[in-house]
């Protein structure tokens, strides 16, 4: 038997031999400290009530916390501060995390923080020991409490010097308060009460009253482990009550650049309807501006005006700087004079950006110009205008890097967003709720040639609609979609072999050659959209729905138009057919925190696409794809499915199969599900931190409708779902620089649903080595090479 090198076997094996030399390395940072040091390993708190164990640990001193049971962070640390056997005291790199020196100081301090976290939460009798056991110069510290009865309320009582204040607060109270009598005392729920009280108050025009006028008094010299508790409000000094402010006159100032504001400041001498407007830049219109200031005369003052205000000038995308400040009114009429100062971004830039689409056995190269304006009209009309083009190339053939060019792609796009609802006959009043709508005007033009394939031409057009209901939930609605394509047949088919070809991918051919309009409405909804970035528990949902047709269709009705679409016999608008489909899809994940900087996702996306009366199949553009950054990541985008379909057995020519790359790989609907965990593992890694991930992913696309496909193993069938499901595994890196990440990850195949029987289980082939069942796939498939481990670069999460 002849023995074969398999590289992708060399990768797993250098991973698993890193992973044992790192978690040998992780035990011998004793060697580096002196005689007299030990390094912790273990730090336990016992006897402390289950609900509060986790919190406690946090009032454990960082420096004496143990690593981790790899413990990589301090691997990485060692390798690069280290030498002649001693840890470094200059020069010092900033990668890595020094291991936890045992300090008796420190241990003492987290002692005594952990006896006053639990006396907070109620446990007024509450003492803490600790315990240090050095073996060999390893530490383990261990905190025994005694916690002993936690008090509770026994009696809440209220001394409020103002009555209104008072009767303000007893009647709203139960809409915040956390203190109930014969509830744990717990200092938390006092400190939540005077923040919810303070807010109340400054909602309801009380514009002075702060914090340090709400005190407590607590007895706990009662029996039975209870306490009094008493909440005082005291008026302000020499004042017989608490004072309610209105709004007077505001001033809207905007600085002259980017630089800010002068020494003296020059202000409009006309003020209109209570607002007095002045622009120092000359760049804004009144309206635009003006419109999302929402403290208005005479309202009542109410900090959330105020908030809000703050959020929506921000929100405009215009200003870099926003500050409200306040004056009072000279007489006695209680109004309270609010300035905004507005200092203004840069309007105008220019981006160009680059990327290499790395994907398996292709490389691509993709370049782009945006020209933005972000105050087009004088009103922070966001104005973009794009040029792009790339192309996409076959490598690992023993050609040159770009010597076979199969696809070339070129767009130019405009887009002007408008800060509000451009409603027909219809005022909207500003949004005081979720976020700053926008009314989105696209235009676009999109050109893509396939090498010996074809030539498609796309234009779009869309107003939108988007607004935020709340910080959580996004509404985007497009009642105006026109597109229209056209396309050209590459194909030669007048030949045997190019009328062969026709006839095995009709479907595809005919809607790439097809040319058709699209006049149909869209609807998005997205929740918890606005948490993608926290390390946090959450469910987010995105569900969109594209129609089109439906109002075409019934006009043509109407009108009496008569169509047969079965025997290609189109109702037409201006001359060409209309496409009439329904394609629903949803996005849905599960996001569990699971402590530090570790969570689980569990993500399900599924969609269908569903033509029907003057279409009887989707448009080209509409049809789902499987594979890629986001999906199954083993397989590269359009390279999995649809079905149990096999390139190699259904499309027998070389030729043939670099025409149609790309292109036969589609499908009515699609499936896939994700699992991923994701960890930290660098703290500290060329100044960001390096994170880890290992997921399974699981899907396929299949036909649904009868006229998309001539091969039976491309539907989908709910009997058949096993064996047409693809699985992959892998593991991943994100190195996260605050402001994006890089992400690099690397998926292997465990089934893949292109062959039969126990064939599925790729895996099996890649751990014998696998050279045999490469080569026998690449020769019946060439060009195509069979990959049983397929790497991916991106920007940002996978989902």
């Amino acid at each position: 038997m002849k023995a074969y090198l398999n590289p992708e076997n060399n990768v797993l094996f250098a991973a698993i031999l890193l992973f044992i030399l790192v978690f040998g390395a992780g035990c011998s940072s004793t060697k580096y400290i002196a005689d007299y040091q030990s390094i912790v390993k273990k730090v336990r708190i016992d006897s402390i009530d289950n609900a509060f164990e986790e919190e406690a640990y946090n009032y454990i001193q960082k420096d004496i916390r143990p690593a981790s049971v790899i413990g990589i962070n301090v691997v990485i640390y060692n390798i690069f501060n280290t030498k002649d056997g001693k840890y470094k005291t200059s020069n010092i790199k900033p990668l890595g995390t020094p291991p936890p020196i045992l300090d008796s100081t420190l241990v003492e301090i987290s002692r005594n923080q952990i006896e006053k976290f639990l006396k907070s939460k109620g446990y007024f009798n509450a003492v803490v020991k600790s315990e240090i056991t050095i073996k060999k110069k390893r530490a383990k510290v261990v905190y025994t409490a005694r916690q002993g009865q936690p008090f509770t309320v026994n009696k809440l009582n209220f001394e409020i010097a103002d009555p209104s204040v008072k009767e303000l607060y007893v009647s709203r109270k139960q809409e915040f308060t956390h203190l109930r009598e014969g509830a744990r005392f717990d200092d938390d729920s006092l400190s939540y009460e005077r923040d919810q009280l303070q807010q109340l108050m400054r909602e309801n025009g009380y514009f002075d009253f702060s914090k340090p006028y709400v005190k407590y008094t607590v007895d706990s010299n009662l029996n039975a482990n209870k306490a009094n508790v008493t909440l005082v409000v005291d008026n302000p000094d020499g004042k017989p009550a608490h004072e309610r402010y209105h709004i007077g006159e505001t001033k809207v100032i905007i600085a002259p650049d980017a630089d800010g504001f002068r020494d003296t400041i020059v202000l409009n001498t006309r003020a209109f309807k209570d607002v007095r407007y002045t622009d120092l830049s000359g760049k804004f219109r009144r309206n635009p501006i003006v419109r999302y200031n929402f403290l208005s005369a005479p309202e009542q003052y109410d900090v959330r005006n105020e908030e809000l205000t703050y959020d929506r000038m921000y929100e405009l995308n215009v200003f870099k700087n926003v500050k409200i400040e306040y004056s009072k009114a000279g007489d006695s009429s209680k109004l309270v004079l609010p300035s905004i100062y507005l200092i203004p971004q840069k309007i105008m830039s220019n981006r160009v950006e680059g990327e290499v689409p790395f994907n398996g056995g292709t490389v691509g190269f993709n370049l782009s110009n945006t020209y933005s304006n972000n105050n087009l009209f004088r009103g922070a009309e966001r104005f973009e205008f794009q040029v792009k083009g790339g192309l996409q190339s076959r490598i690992g053939q023993g050609s040159g890097l770009f010597s076979d060019i199969y696809q070339r792609d070129f767009s130019l796009s405009a887009n002007l967003s408008v800060p509000r609802l451009m409603l027909p006959l219809i005022t909207a009043r500003p949004g005081r709720r979720g976020g700053m709508p926008h009314t989105i005007f696209s235009t676009s033009y999109v050109y893509a040639l396939q090498k010996e394939a074809f030539r498609r031409r796309v234009f779009l057009n869309s107003v939108t609609y988007e607004f935020v209901e709340s910080k959580s939930r996004y509404h985007s609605v497009t009642p105006f979609n026109l597109e229209y394509r056209f396309g050209n047949l590459l194909l030669d088919t007048s030949t045997v072999f190019g009328r062969q070809q026709f006839e095995a991918n009709r479907y595809t051919i005919n809607l790439l050659d097809r040319r058709n309009i699209t006049l149909g409405i869209k609807y998005a909804y997205s929740l918890n959209a606005n948490r993608l970035l926290e390390n946090s528990s959450f469910v987010y949902m995105r569900a969109n729905m594209d129609m089109a047709g439906n109002m075409l269709q019934l006009a043509s009705k109407i009108g009496g138009a008569a169509s047969n679409p079965k025997q290609e016999d189109y109702a037409t608008l201006f001359g060409l057919p209309f496409n009439q489909y329904l394609r629903p899809e949803v996005d849905l994940r599960w996001y569990k925190y699971l402590g530090g900087e570790r969570q689980l996702v569990t993500r399900l996306n599924a969609g269908i696409g569903y033509a029907y009366g003057n279409s009887i199949v989707l448009p080209f553009e509409k049809l789902f794809f499987a594979g890629g950054a986001s999906g199954v990541r083993a397989w590269q985008a359009r390279t999995l499915g649809p079905g149990n379909y096999n390139r190699g057995q259904r499309i027998a020519d070389e030729n043939s199969r670099k025409a149609f790359y790309g292109l036969d790989q589609l499908g009515d609907m699609r499936i896939e599900a994700n699992l991923e965990y994701r960890y930290k593992l660098l703290n500290r890694f060329f100044g960001a931190k390096l994170k880890g991930a290992v997921f399974l992913d699981a899907g396929n696309i299949w036909n649904a409708s009868s006229n998309s496909s001539a091969y039976s193993e491309t539907y989908f069938d709910v009997k058949k779902l096993g064996k047409q499901i693809a699985l992959g595994t892998g593991m991943g890196f994100r190195y996260d620089v605050q402001y994006f990440v890089f992400r690099f990850d690397m998926g292997l195949k465990l089934k893949d649903p292109q062959f039969s029987g126990s064939d599925q289980w790729v895996i099996s082939k890649f751990l014998s080595g696998g050279k045999a069942f490469r080569d026998a796939y690449d020769k019946a498939n060439s060009p195509d090479r069979y990959r049983f481990l397929q790497y991916n670069f991106g920007i940002g999460m996978p989902f």
